[in-house]
């Protein structure tokens, strides 16, 4: 039996580093857009071909914490999904559980990187097409199951859930966008059988249809819905984390150089998992988790979320045990805790 399985998506990943104009374009978050000439053959700077996707990501943390861990997620039977596997294995992640089909090819992305942000050229490929049907069960038992369930693999979350708490199996679930948008009410009725919710705080504020300046009115929703841990990250901001008895705010380590953001979020909970793994956290004792064991599980998931951002791509910085353990640099972080 495994120590921790993975389910969701994994795609190969094709980082360009590059240096070009940008113009004015209130349309976008950054109120920037890149002028890309048409027809024109432009040169990048560096190119780093890696992997991604949250259960790929995922699955390096617990191998690099040490955890029996496998990866379920579906891939084309194309060089590119030979490839993802090749790497996933490198970190000795078993790649048994990852369906390959000829009818769609892997999932792929481009990433325009320039100075610490992306831009990403996203093709869901195989990932999309994720069912039930592509996995047995049985072969995934385990004490965790971590959990992201993009495009319409979301369907899979009941029946799911419904096994894993047949099998005593604690489920992590870190929702994707298009799930929270188009199945917001399947969301907030499987809460009761999670152990661990990761979102963002505009994911908080979508799930609760409570806005995240009203953060203490968010959690008391979350909480009255869930038996487990709620973990809202606010990105450089930091991490708002409660167990239903207190609440935990955690800024982040200092950045040595912020060289590319993706991946950040899966570093960080799946990170946050595999710190509780560390403490012996599980199903039968999710709602005795001690503060010292939630500290643990931050700063542990702060600092591989630290490290992931300082190279590029989604897995490459994620921390060894030896990482953390070892390393003064993670020793502290400042933690604050209230009572509910």
């Amino acid at each position: 039996m495994f120590d921790v399985v993975t389910i969701g998506s994994a795609t190969r990943d094709n980082f360009l580093r590059a240096n070009f104009k940008t113009i004015p374009w209130p349309a976008t978050p950054s109120r920037l857009a890149y002028a890309l000439p048409l027809g024109d053959k432009l040169e990048v700077e560096g190119v780093v071909l890696t992997i991604g996707g949250n259960s790929a990501n995922a699955s390096v943390t617990f191998a690099r914490q040490g955890w029996r861990i496998a990866c379920a997620a579906k891939i084309g039977c194309d060089l590119a999904g030979e490839a993802l596997k090749q790497q996933l294995e490198r970190d000795r992640v078993n790649t048994k559980q990852m369906v390959c089909t000829r009818e769609m090819s892997t999932a792929y992305s481009v990433l325009l990187l320039q100075e610490g942000e992306r831009t990403i050229l996203g093709y869901h490929g195989a990932a999309d097409s994720f069912t039930l049907r592509d996995l047995k069960l049985p072969r995934l038992r385990a004490g965790w199951w971590y959990m992201s369930l993009a495009g319409e693999s979301h369907r899979m979350l009941a029946p799911l859930l419904r096994f894993a708490r047949r099998n005593n199996i604690a489920v992590a679930f870190n929702p994707s966008g298009h799930h929270l948008r188009h199945k917001r009410r399947e969301v907030l009725s499987s809460l009761k059988d999670l152990s661990f919710l990761a979102v963002n705080d505009e994911e908080a504020s979508l799930i609760t249809g409570i806005p995240w300046k009203k953060e203490r009115a968010v959690f008391k929703k979350l909480n009255d819905l869930t038996p487990g841990i709620l973990a809202v990250t606010e990105g450089p901001r930091g991490v708002t984390i409660s167990d239903g008895r207190y609440v935990y705010r955690a800024g982040t380590f200092k950045e040595r150089k912020l060289v590319d953001r993706t991946g950040a979020g899966d570093a960080f909970g799946s990170g946050f998992v595999a710190g509780l793994m560390r403490r012996g956290v599980n199903l039968r004792n999710i709602g005795k988790v001690k503060p010292d064991d939630i500290c643990y599980a931050i700063r542990l998931a702060t600092a591989n979320a630290t490290s992931v951002v300082e190279q590029i791509g989604a897995t490459e910085g994620m921390l060894t045990k030896f990482d953390f353990d070892r390393n003064p640099r993670w020793k502290n972080l400042r933690i604050k805790i209230s009572r509910q």
